[in-house]
């Protein structure tokens, strides 16, 4: 068994349960709602699970703790992030980050070695957990950081690494590694430190490939196993182009990925393969992922996911993609 992230039990499906929606990402979630999500995962097989702080204001690691804490502690792999604290303030907007209807704090960015610590048990209480299996620095990139992020970057190599692994050899945290859609950082921090694992966030999709080759060929020769999210791009992966706005990465869809993904729509129209098969089962056919993180926000949408993962789809296919160069020629396919 991956150790990092445990595929889905009894299906082998490399599929895990991201926690954003848990955290009303863009629209409310009731408890009722949340907790019959997590459930309904958990019975399909489910095993590997994702939260952080920035999801609803701890709203997510609240939600996900309370439905997991029923199952044995060792049955499953539960991941959240480090570098943002959570302020209580009464007056905090109730919207904020793409949240909405979140819990009363503000976030203050916090990499040190004593805001890691916190950040760490924070994030235990919030859950009602002894420990982490998984730890992630969260978003340390420049597109976040803009002129600080040189000195986030030092702060994360000299300060959070370090604290994250004298917590690991306490036992409150297992597997440490970033959590970013940012490839750049990834490669930055790569250079002056060693990481276990790594949350990728819709830089290995069916559509954006600038994680390919150099930053996941380096992590499959170092030992690196990363779990992807966003494999949609934040909707048009899911939705096609022809119902409407298309988002790619949370922004309606620019032209040039507009007409991508209708080149890839044609390809699939002409296999009999829904697009989200394709979106689903591309990226986990290199060495270097493990497991797709699925920010679902209904049981239905869970169980969709787990049918695209099964959809048969051909050689041809993948090789018809190739042709047209709608996928690198370096790429693995299934």
């Amino acid at each position: 068994m991956n150790i990092f992230f445990p595929p889905c039990a009894g299906s082998g499906l490399r599929l895990g349960l991201g926690g954003a929606p848990l955290g009303n990402l863009f629209e409310a979630v009731s408890d009722g709602q949340a907790r019959q999500l997590v459930e309904a995962a958990w019975a399909s097989g489910c095993r590997s699970f994702d939260t952080a702080p920035h999801y609803g204001h701890g709203l997510s690691e609240r939600r996900l703790g309370d439905a997991l804490r029923q199952h044995p502690r060792d049955a499953f792999v539960l991941s959240s992030k480090v570098g943002r604290l959570l302020v209580p303030d009464a007056a905090a907007p109730r919207d904020q980050h793409g949240y909405v209807d979140i819990l009363p704090f503000r976030q203050a960015w916090d990499f040190s070695t004593a805001g890691t610590r916190r950040g760490v048990e924070d994030s235990l209480q919030r859950l009602g957990l002894a420990r982490l299996d998984l730890a992630y620095v969260h978003d340390p990139d420049a597109a976040t950081h803009g002129v600080h992020a040189p000195r986030v970057l030092r702060q994360v190599l000299d300060e959070t690494l370090p604290a994250l692994r004298q917590l690991k050899a306490e036992g409150l945290v297992g597997a440490i590694g970033l959590g970013t859609n940012d490839v750049d950082v990834v490669l930055r921090v790569l250079a002056g430190a060693d990481l276990d694992v790594l949350m990728l966030a819709g830089r290995y999709s069916l559509l954006d490939h600038s994680a390919l080759p150099g930053l996941l060929s380096q992590c499959a020769a170092r030992g690196v196993r990363v779990a992807l999210g966003g494999v949609f791009n934040s909707g048009i992966l899911a939705t096609g182009t022809r119902g409407g706005a298309a988002t790619f990465n949370y922004a309606p869809a620019a032209s040039q990925w507009l007409e991508r993904t209708a080149r890839i729509e044609a390809v699939c129209d002409a296999f009999a393969v829904p697009l989200r098969a394709a979106a689903l089962q591309f990226p986990l056919a290199h060495p270097a992922v493990g497991i797709v993180m699925l920010g679902a926000r209904k049981v239905a949408e869970w169980e969709d996911a787990q049918a695209m993962l099964r959809h048969p789809v051909a050689p041809e296919f993948w090789a018809a993609l190739r042709a047209q160069g709608l996928i690198p020629l370096e790429a693995p396919t299934p």
